[in-house]
């Protein structure tokens, strides 16, 4: 596929945070007296909107005030644990062969995104760098996308988003955007290749994708 510009996630894609995920979600478990999970049980329930994967996990209908509780205490122990987390394997390099621009787009809170993106030297990297605003997460991407874009004015033809779940893959539809998806993150292999677009085990193979 042919793209000027590169759009990266980045939990589970840039960032390998698989671990901090898991412990945070138990988190979750453990506030509503649920057993822990496996990271193969988190896959398997994973879904978007975030809310469904939750409800699924707990088994019940969760109101506004359960699922801010969610959040609060998934983004609590996430945060404790962010400090642990490491660049995917080879990051600085693939951003630094790439030739076109590119940007970052995450569903995880701004405010913490920004410094996070400082903290591990990236920003320069990137044209633009955008997460979520307010308080409480887990939408869909899409929409997002779509004003990530609009911001920038990029044409979706020349834009590949790079990603690990297929939210990703949805949010790329719906904007007009090419994507191709790493196997690393919060969803199985079999579930990211049933969107349709080419699934890598790597961000460096992601990008080999991309002329």
């Amino acid at each position: 596929m042919k793209a000027s510009h590169v759009v990266w996630d980045w939990n589970g894609t840039l960032l390998n945070d698989n671990h901090a995920v898991l412990a945070a979600v138990n988190e979750v478990c453990v506030g509503f007296g649920r057993p822990e999970l496996t990271w193969s049980d988190w896959q398997a329930a994973y879904a978007r909107p975030m809310r469904v994967s939750y409800e699924q996990i707990l088994q019940r209908t969760l109101d506004e005030e359960e699922w801010a509780r969610v959040d609060k205490l998934y983004h609590e122990r996430y945060d404790a644990l962010l400090h642990t987390c490491e660049l995917a394997a080879g990051t600085i390099d693939v951003l630094r062969e790439w030739t076109g621009t590119q940007s970052l787009l995450s569903m995880w809170f701004h405010a913490r995104l920004t410094p996070t993106i400082e903290k591990y030297g990236l920003t320069s990297y990137f044209t633009r760098v955008d997460g979520l605003p307010g308080e409480v997460g887990g939408g869909s991407k899409a929409d997002s996308l779509v004003r990530h874009l609009e911001v920038q004015q990029l044409d979706p033809a020349d834009v590949v988003l790079i990603g690990d779940v297929v939210d990703d893959a949805d949010a790329a539809r719906a904007a007009g955007t090419h994507c191709v998806l790493v196997s690393t993150g919060a969803m199985t292999r079999e579930s990211l290749e049933a969107t349709g677009v080419p699934v890598t085990a790597s961000i460096a193979e992601a990008l080999r994708q991309v002329r």
